[in-house]
């Protein structure tokens, strides 16, 4: 028995592609170059895709015998939070994507999961589950500003940039302090 999705595609959106042009003979190639607004939530807690923000599609469509294969490069920005000092952080990405998806009722359609390969619905194709699984994958987990960010000061809090290099704070054991009081108090 087939598989089916649940989701309906809309073409209008912007990561719904229209494969209708594409010729289903194995070896058809097309060109697909569009600027999208990203979707929201692509990214994680501390770094992410700006929702809205554009990323570049640079992909080629191929008809392969169970459907079309996707694969291509898509650029964009980041936006996000130095793990270790909370600055600022905001760069470039590039990723790849190398997708297949199959067509209704080909051999492949029925041998493996719904999740394991991208589904067609008609000649419609949804890029968006393939673009946030390479942007998510690529992303770090504890970004950083700098590879040699030194964070903040775990005492006070100041960024340990703008702190002299002899910065530290007197670490006072809580038994011995009374008897700390008492030689000053004996001057």
């Amino acid at each position: 028995m087939p598989k089916t999705s649940l989701k309906h595609l809309d073409p209008r959106q912007p990561l719904v592609v229209d494969t209708t042009k594409l010729p289903r003979q194995p070896g058809a190639t097309r060109a697909l170059k569009r600027v999208v607004p990203a979707p929201k939530d692509l990214g994680l807690e501390l770094i992410s895709v700006p929702t809205g923000s554009d990323l570049e599609l640079d992909l080629s469509m191929t008809s392969v015998s169970e459907g079309v294969y996707v694969s291509g490069t898509v650029r964009g920005s980041l936006q996000g939070e130095c793990g270790r000092c909370l600055d600022e952080i905001s760069q470039s990405f590039a990723v790849t994507i190398g997708e297949l998806y199959a067509y209704a009722d080909s051999t492949t359609e029925e041998t493996t999961d719904e999740d394991e390969v991208g589904r067609m619905q008609g000649d419609l194709l949804d890029l968006e589950p393939a673009l946030r699984d390479a942007v998510v994958l690529t992303l770090p987990t504890n970004p950083v500003c700098r590879p040699d960010c030194p964070g903040l000061c775990p005492e006070c809090g100041v960024h340990l940039d703008d702190l002299p290099a002899d910065h530290s704070h007197e670490d006072v054991d809580p038994r011995w302090a009374a008897l700390r009081n008492l030689s000053n108090t004996e001057e």
